[in-house]
């Protein structure tokens, strides 16, 4: 695809100067750029990788005097990251899956598949699938019985959307994404130990042998708009209701929902958090990589929770948490503090209790 300066530009909504005609063939590091390629460099110290590179055209922080850098055009940025969603997404080609249904998909005839879908090789499309228009499937994807999938949306290599999964327009999954499978539920006969333990917090009457059996999960899952979900991730179904993603969500690869998770609008969930059954995750809430949330609790709107932290509790709306168990991130810090002193303070005990030792022989 052909680019140039100008078409960059529009795409970013950003102004340019300079030779707005110059044509672009893709992106790069300054030091690294050569004249075909528009090098990135939003912030001043930037400037020194663009002299060592051979680039004419720069992405360039607010001010910046281009002609100055050596460069024949530039365009301006006023919040970089958020510039290159613009110039990434322009030049991006996208996957190479050929229009039309490959010769070797396998199609249910009751699928109902919207006008000008790509569906690669070995795709397997269920009954009574609905796969909106302009939708792009890569190779070795399964669309399972009555899935409904929206308009402009990508399912890459290796995903499978389960049975009867609701999914609004322009989804994106990435390879091996697996939507819909079955929820981890199970029971015992009589009273399990883990339902001793929580109810007791420690104590147990007696240890006994123990079988579990399964709880099958009837419901499916209902994903919104806009949502994306990240390689080898996975999103279980619920149990009688649907497990449900709110439109704007973003999920790193591999990141588990469990059965009946409720997670809001705009949330971004990042690598490795855990949520577990019946959770329920407000609006424009961020977890951090590695987050653990507990079964059956609440995280209340624009929560912001640090790396590794584990959620026991309900968190209140518009906190920000740290640590485990999770708290306060001021509360957190003030701890982790506390924990390095320590071994001072164990060492000045000591010291105190020789002393104290001296006097009270020698009394």
């Amino acid at each position: 695809m052909g680019h140039t300066i100008r078409s960059l530009a529009a795409a970013m909504g950003a102004t340019a100067e300079g030779d707005l005609d110059l044509p672009i063939r893709g992106a790069a590091e300054p030091a690294t750029a050569t004249p075909d390629l528009i090098a990135l460099a939003a912030s001043p110290k930037y400037a020194e990788g663009l002299a060592q590179g051979g680039a004419v055209a720069a992405l360039l922080w607010p001010g910046a005097d281009w002609k100055a850098l050596g460069l024949k055009a530039a365009i301006f940025a006023p919040r970089a990251r958020y510039a290159m969603s613009g110039i990434t997404r322009a030049l991006d080609p996208g996957p190479a899956i050929a229009p039309g249904i490959h010769p070797t998909a396998v199609v249910d005839p009751s699928a109902l598949i919207g006008e000008g879908a790509a569906i690669g090789p070995f795709v397997v499309i269920g009954a009574g699938v609905r796969l909106g228009p302009r939708a792009r499937i890569a190779a070795h994807v399964t669309l399972d019985t009555g899935a409904q999938i929206g308009a402009d949306a990508l399912i890459l290599y290796g995903a499978v959307i389960g049975a009867r999964c609701v999914i609004g327009d322009r989804f994106i999954a990435q390879p091996g994404a697996v939507i819909g499978g079955d929820g981890f539920s199970f029971v015992t006969p009589e009273k399990s130990g883990v339902e001793e333990i929580r109810a007791t917090l420690g104590q147990r009457e007696e240890i006994r042998e123990q079988s579990w059996t399964r709880i099958h999960s009837l419901g499916a899952v209902t994903i919104g708009d806009d949502v994306e979900v990240g390689a080898n991730t996975t999103i279980d179904r619920g149990t009688i209701r649907d497990t449900r993603i709110g439109s704007g969500t973003k999920l790193d690869n591999l990141v588990m929902i469990g059965h009946n998770v409720v997670v809001g609008r705009d949330c971004l969930l990042c690598g490795h958090v855990g949520i577990a059954g019946s959770a329920r995750i407000g609006d424009r809430v961020v977890l951090a990589g590695k987050v653990g949330v507990n079964d059956n609790i609440e995280v209340g709107n624009d929560v912001i929770a640090g790396g590794a932290s584990s959620i026991f509790t309900n968190v209140p709306p518009g906190r920000v948490i740290l640590g485990y168990p999770a708290m306060k991130m001021e509360a957190h810090v003030e701890s982790y503090k506390g924990f390095r002193r320590l071994p001072r303070l164990f060492a000045q005990v000591a010291e105190l209790q020789k002393a104290v030792s001296k006097l009270a022989k020698s009394d």
